[in-house]
C-alpha cells in the first residue's frame, strides 16, 4: 500500500485537470513574443551526424500529441512563449533538451512524427509523446498518447519512407552514424505506479517494478538495434520528488526523498543495462545521461547557474504553482530565465539548455562512458 506521502501526492483533483486540459481543444494556437529570451538562431555548419531520432515523453515531445484525442497537450499559450514558432506543442516556454542538442549537432530542429514527410525526415524525426511510457498502459488517465512500443513502430514506417527514397543500402549505412535519443520512465511512475486507479503498487514493490520496466526497456532498445540503430543516448529519470507538483503536497516544502528514492532502483538498473548492452552488442555504443545528478546539482546550487526560484513553477495554479498546470492564456512569470521549473512537472528552457550542453560536452558526472559530442564522432566497428 502507498504511504502517507504517496497518498498525499495521489490526491490531485484529476477531474479539475480534465476540465482544464479539455478547454485547450477549443483554443487556437496563440503566439506571443513574451518577456524571456528566445534561444538564438545559429548559422548552420557541417552536421556532426546525418540525423537525430527521438523517442520519449512530454519532456521532449514537440507536437505529436497536438492532434491526438489527448488531455496531455501543450499547443496553447503560454506554452512556447519563448519559442520562435510559439505554442508548437512543447511542454516548455522554449527549447527542449533535444532542440538544444539538434543545434549543438548543427542539425535543424527535428520535426514531430505528426508533421514528418518528404525531405524533412532526412535529418531525423521526433516520435516523443506526452504521457507515454515504457509500459503500454502508462498514462491512460490522459487518454491519447503514443507508448514506446508504438513509437518504435512509427520509426519503422519512417524507415520504409527513407528506403523508398534513398534505397536500403544507403539507409542502412547512414543509420549506423545517426544518433538515437531515448528518454522514458517518468510517466511509468507519475502516471502509473503512483496513480490510485492503477494496481501496479499492489503487484510490485519498487525494486520489482524497476526490474519490470528495465526488462521491457531492454527489449525495446534491442528492437531499435535490430532495425539498424547503433548510437544510443539513454536519459535517466530526474528528481521527480522535487517538482512543484510534489512540493505542493508537502507541508515542509522540501523535495520528497520518498518519491526520489522510488526512482533510484530504475536509474541504477538502466545504468547497468547500458553497460551490459555495450559489452554484448557488436558495433553499437550506448551512453547514459544522468539527468538526476545534473538536475540535483542545479537545485542544490541554483545561483551558480543563474537561478533564483527552485520551488515553484513559472506558470501554474495552486500551491507552488504546481497543483494545476498552466491554464490557457495564463500570464506566466516575467523572469523565466531565473526559474528552474516552467510548470508543475517540466523544467524551463534555461534548464533544458544547461542539461543538453552538459550531456553534449560534459564529463562522467553528467554522461558516460563518453559524452554526446564524442559519441557523434565515434567510429564504430560494424564487423
Amino acid at each position: 500500500m502507498a504511504s502517507n506521502g504517496f497518498n498525499s501526492f495521489l490526491s490531485i483533483p484529476f477531474l479539475f485537470i480534465f476540465l482544464v486540459m479539455s478547454s485547450s481543444f477549443m483554443i487556437s494556437r496563440a503566439q506571443d513574443e513574451g518577456d524571456g529570451e528566445v534561444a538564438p538562431d545559429r548559422r548552420r555548419q557541417r552536421e556532426l551526424v546525418p540525423a537525430l531520432f527521438v523517442f520519449g515523453d512530454s519532456l521532449i515531445d514537440d507536437g505529436n500529441n497536438n492532434n491526438l484525442p489527448s488531455l496531455a497537450k501543450a499547443n496553447y499559450f503560454p506554452y512556447g512563449i519563448d519559442f520562435p514558432k510559439g505554442s508548437s506543442g512543447r511542454f516548455s516556454n522554449g527549447y527542449t533538451i533535444v532542440d538544444e542538442l539538434a543545434d549543438l549537432l548543427n542539425l535543424p530542429l527535428i520535426p514531430p512524427d505528426s508533421e514528418a514527410s518528404g525531405q524533412n525526415i532526412f535529418h531525423g524525426v521526433n516520435y516523443a509523446s506526452a504521457a507515454a511510457g515504457i509500459l503500454d498502459n502508462t498514462g491512460g488517465n490522459f487518454v491519447g498518447r503514443i507508448p514506446f512500443n508504438q513509437q518504435i513502430r512509427n520509426f519503422e514506417s519512417t524507415l520504409d519512407q527513407l528506403t523508398d527514397n534513398l534505397g536500403a543500402d544507403a539507409v542502412s549505412e547512414s543509420l549506423a552514424h545517426c544518433l538515437f535519443f531515448v528518454g522514458f520512465g517518468s510517466n511509468d511512475y507519475l502516471n502509473n505506479y503512483l496513480m490510485p486507479n492503477y494496481n501496479t503498487r499492489n503487484q510490485y514493490n519498487p525494486v520489482q517494478y524497476a526490474d519490470l520496466l528495465v526488462n521491457q526497456y531492454n527489449r525495446q532498445l534491442m528492437s531499435l538495434y535490430n532495425l539498424g540503430a547503433r548510437k544510443f543516448m539513454i536519459a535517466g529519470v530526474g528528481a521527480l520528488g522535487c517538482t512543484p507538483n510534489i512540493l505542493a503536497q508537502s507541508q515542509v516544502n522540501q523535495c520528497s526523498s520518498e518519491v526520489n528514492n522510488l526512482v533510484m532502483p530504475f536509474n541504477d538498473r538502466v545504468k547497468a543495462m547500458v553497460n551490459n548492452l555495450n559489452a554484448n552488442l557488436p558495433g553499437a555504443k550506448f551512453i547514459y545521461i544522468d539527468i538526476f545528478s545534473m538536475f540535483s546539482d542545479i537545485l542544490n546550487n541554483p545561483t551558480s547557474y543563474g537561478f533564483r526560484v527552485t520551488d515553484r513553477g513559472c506558470c501554474g495554479i495552486g500551491r507552488n504553482r504546481g497543483q494545476i498546470t498552466c491554464l490557457p492564456y495564463q500570464r506566466p512569470c516575467f523572469n523565466r530565465n531565473q526559474y528552474v521549473f516552467w510548470d508543475a512537472f517540466h523544467p524551463t528552457a534555461a534548464v533544458n539548455i544547461i542539461l543538453a550542453r552538459k550531456a553534449f560536452n560534459g564529463n562522467s558526472n553528467a554522461v558516460f562512458p563518453v559524452n554526446i559530442q564524442q559519441l557523434a564522432t565515434l567510429n564504430l566497428d560494424q564487423n
